[in-house]
């Protein structure tokens, strides 16, 4: 087993999307989701997160057709998992040892943290090192809807509603954001990640697999999704060498074009000038990060 990482990770992920619904809002029809008051889209920092789960569970599959997970590479959230029966077979005599072998054998336990106290035999509350923001677009987004049709219909009923058409055909809708791109903020604590065992190669892997969060997901509803940009500041410190806001402010965005269409509508640039002492950054894709 590695050892925890010893730094603190600031980052900036951003990704975009074409025709279609990054992040549907159940409280809204499934219609993409929106800030209210500004009109700017949202995505989910458990909506980016269940896309980092999956690819690990591809990435660490011993096989192909069958999820068989990798030693300390299982996935405590994922589906037909029944969390209470999980927390309730872990071993260990007290909560801190019961933790402890829960992390060691789940990644996203290890990585995000987890509600660990609902079973029979509850474990508490782990917080992760890894942190999301929800991710923001840069602009107001446009919540187009479409009408669909199909040329079937579902029940014995709705076609005999429809005996006297030559066809019978069932109408839908659909919601898609024309094209946005969206920003989203991470937090790494080296303090949490010595509680949970969190390692370069836990945090090797969460670079790969936000990068590679959208490739293994793609669907009709989501239209094309792709990562553009993964800014990764790094501390030498493990407290921190600068405040996560004032690294945040090197990472700017400029429009090209008033009405966005696609990447090349936008620039994003990060100032790497005169970096605070113990602090360096890389860039994805100019550089690699895994």
């Amino acid at each position: 087993m590695s050892d925890a990482i010893k730094n603190r990770y600031d980052f900036v992920f951003f990704f975009d999307v074409k025709d279609g619904n990054p992040n549907g809002d159940p409280d809204q029809v499934n219609l993409p989701r929106v800030d209210a008051e500004d009109q700017k889209g949202l995505v989910t920092d458990v909506c980016i997160k269940r896309k980092i789960r999956n690819y690990v569970m591809l990435e660490k599959s011993k096989q192909i057709d069958k999820y068989v997970p990798e030693d300390r590479f299982d996935i405590f959230i994922r589906q037909g998992q029944v969390l209470n029966t999980v927390i309730d077979s872990a071993s260990g005599g007290n909560i801190p040892e019961r933790q402890g072998n829960l992390a060691d054998r789940y990644y996203d336990i290890r990585t995000f943290g987890a509600v660990l106290a609902t079973g029979d035999k509850g474990a508490g509350t782990i917080r992760g090192p890894v942190q999301l923001t929800f991710s923001r677009s840069e602009d107001r987004i446009f919540q187009a809807e479409h009408s669909i049709t199909r040329c079937a219909v579902t029940t014995v009923e709705d076609s005999k509603k429809q005996e006297g058409r030559e066809y019978a055909s069932t109408f839908g809708r659909k919601t898609t954001v024309p094209y946005a791109l969206y920003r989203m903020h991470g937090f790494v604590s080296a303090v949490d990640a010595a509680k949970t065992k969190f390692s370069e190669e836990d945090l090797t892997l969460l670079w790969k697999s936000l990068v590679n969060a959208f490739e293994h997901d793609r669907a009709a509803a989501r239209g094309e999704m792709n990562p553009r940009k993964l800014v990764i500041f790094k501390h030498s410190s493990h407290l921190g060498n600068e405040l996560s806001g004032r690294l945040f402010e090197r990472v700017t965005v400029k429009k090209n074009s008033d009405l966005p269409r696609s990447k090349a509508d936008y620039q994003i640039e990060v100032n790497k000038e005169q970096l605070p002492t113990g602090i360096e950054v890389k860039v994805w894709p100019e550089e690699a990060v895994y």
